[in-house]
């Protein structure tokens, strides 16, 4: 059940990354609903934050647009980039990073991925089997852990990785 989600992203998200931290400029530090971005806030977030929030929604854009063109999804942009500046957790994508704690449902085809093993173990998880140092899952509430979404962490060889384990 989606109740009290906190984020950016769409009510209709079906792949659901949970982190830790939240940008410290505007409302996000205190907002408490989940909504879409507005067109221009991802700049706005990444121009008056520190490169780390570049980083990550870079990171995450490159994910899903690897994601969503294995999946054929249709009406896909030309590229990443464009696909973080058009599409990345927008009200109508299917998409959401949140701020609150991992909320399951056994019926729900959403996956959940945890950014960083350091988050997670602050999280009252589901029993995780580890499949390596960098990625644990629970098939049962398609659950991952997987690296903080940082170009070092999250390498575009554990991008492929994790596209793998989003298939469970």
């Amino acid at each position: 059940m989606k109740n009290n989600l906190i984020g950016l992203g769409s009510q209709q998200n079906i792949i659901n990354f949970y982190i830790a931290n939240r940008p410290p400029i505007d409302d996000y530090p205190v907002m408490n609903t989940l909504r879409g971005l507005a067109m221009g806030e991802l700049e706005h977030i990444v121009k008056h934050t520190s490169n780390h929030w570049r980083k990550a929604f870079n990171v995450y854009a490159k994910l899903l647009f690897d994601w969503y063109l294995l999946q054929g999804h249709k009406n896909l942009p030309d590229t990443w980039q464009t696909y973080r500046d058009l599409e990345l957790f927008q009200s109508h994508s299917k998409e959401a990073l949140l701020f609150n704690a991992p909320q399951f449902d056994k019926d729900s085809p959403s996956i959940h991925i945890i950014a960083g093993k350091t988050y997670a173990a602050h999280l009252n998880l589901p029993p995780l089997v580890w499949l390596d140092s960098y990625f644990a899952i629970n098939k049962e509430f398609c659950l991952i852990v997987a690296p903080y979404p940082d170009y070092r962490q999250l390498s575009n060889e554990r991008i492929a990785r994790l596209i793998e384990l989003m298939r469970i």
